[in-house]
This record gives C-alpha cells, sequence and structure tokens, in this order.
C-alpha cells in the first residue's frame, strides 16, 4: 500500500455527467415538473421510485430486461425492456440498479437525459456538488465542498465529510463513514458499515467488506476486509 497523502488520478469527473451544486440548483434550473422513468424495476428501482415521489417529482414508470411488461413496482408500470427509453423523449431518466458495472454499462448505451435523486431527509452541505444520475438516499449526510461523480449511489445513512471526491458509478452502502479528505475513485464499493479513515485515496476497482476499517491509501484493486483493512 502506498502512504501517500493524495493520488492525483484517483478521481476523475466524466463530462457527461456534470456536477451540480445543491440545494439551490436544481430549485432554479427546473422550470416545470417532469415525469421521471426508472431502468431498473428491482428492489433498488423501487427505492429509488420511493425517494424521487418523497420529493415530489412523478415517477412515470419503470424500463426492465428482465421483469415482464405490465408488472407494477409500487403501483408503477413496467413498460418494457431498456431499449424503449427513446419511446420517452420528455422524460428524465435514473437508472435503478445497485451493481455499478451493469449501472456503467447502462450509462454508457442508453444516450437519454439523466436526473437525480435525493431523499428531503438528506443533508447536503453547502459547496458540495453531486453528478447527474446520483441517488441520495434517506438520511445520508454529504458534508460541504465534497464532489460526487454520476450515477454514484449514497445509501441510506451513509456520511460523507467535508472535501471528498468520489469519481462516477462509486456505492458507498449503508451506514458506511468516510472522514474529511477522502479520494474514492471510479466504480469502488464501499460496503456496509465500512470506515473509510479521513485523508486517503482508494483506488478503481475496489471493493471494501462490510465493517472494513480503511486506514491506508489503496493502489492495488481487489477485495478488503478487516481491521484494518487487508486484501484477500
Amino acid at each position: 500500500m502506498n502512504t501517500n497523502p493524495k493520488t492525483p488520478s484517483a478521481t476523475r469527473f466524466s463530462a457527461d455527467y456534470n456536477l451540480r451544486r445543491h440545494p439551490f440548483a436544481l430549485a432554479s434550473g427546473e422550470k416545470k415538473q417532469r415525469n421521471y422513468i426508472i431502468m431498473g424495476a428491482g428492489g433498488h428501482g423501487a427505492v429509488v421510485a420511493d425517494i424521487l415521489r418523497a420529493s415530489g417529482k412523478v415517477v412515470l414508470g419503470f424500463l426492465d430486461d428482465g421483469i415482464p411488461v405490465g408488472t407494477k413496482v409500487l403501483g408503477a408500470k413496467v413498460f418494457g425492456k431498456l431499449e424503449r427509453c427513446a419511446d420517452f423523449p420528455e422524460a428524465v431518466f435514473i437508472i435503478g440498479v445497485g451493481d455499478n458495472a451493469i449501472r456503467k454499462k447502462i450509462a454508457q448505451t442508453y444516450t437519454v437525459e439523466y436526473g437525480q435523486a435525493i431523499h428531503p431527509s438528506a443533508i447536503i452541505g453547502e459547496a458540495a456538488e453531486i453528478g447527474l444520475g446520483t441517488v441520495v438516499m434517506a438520511n445520508s449526510i454529504i458534508n460541504p465542498r465534497t464532489k460526487i461523480g454520476g450515477h454514484c449511489i449514497i445509501n441510506t445513512s451513509a456520511s460523507i465529510d467535508h472535501d471528498n471526491n468520489l469519481g462516477n458509478f462509486v456505492h458507498v452502502s449503508p451506514g458506511a463513514v468516510s472522514g474529511g479528505d477522502v479520494s474514492i475513485a471510479e466504480g469502488t464499493h464501499v460496503g456496509i458499515g465500512a470506515v473509510l479513515k479521513n485523508g486517503i485515496s482508494i483506488c478503481s476497482g475496489t471493493v471494501i467488506g462490510a465493517g472494513a476499517v480503511v486506514v491506508k491509501n489503496i493502489t492495488e484493486p481487489g477485495t478488503y476486509i478487516g481491521l484494518p483493512a487487508a486484501r484477500i
């Protein structure tokens, strides 16, 4: 492991997933109510629908390659496979899939307008920025000047302290805690209840196991578990 304070290339943001400052940008940027379609109708998709409704959005329905047309999820219908997204040019889309790699594949395959789903109970600090496609769940905390990439998941009651940088397609699981000045590269999965020490960097392709405590930079992809976290 590298103990140098920062890895310059640890976090990269794609121009496709423009950052939006919260809470002001969404309120001023939306001129009319938009209908949302969720790409993925499983458990995670249902949570996304719940978040959108809690924040006053209209969920038009779902698209899913594996769930039969007409199936209802929280009262909203599955219209068909993901390829039908072109049939809804006025809709805003959220990818409701928990797996980082699958979420990335969908985002790269379908060029649509992606929005955000942010639960009203989430706390978003001043000058925090959140990428398009990202889902921020109930009771989560994103502290000031943190940057969250596109199509990330900040799951229930996760806490991300000040000045963090998260790349695209990162998943921070329920109850996970990240200290200040942490960089988490694209596609990283941070497991339930994991703890990330302040000032560290985590490279792309990393899985942090549930309950792990990361106290040093991670520069080699792999799965890390334990206290302190070690590669298996």
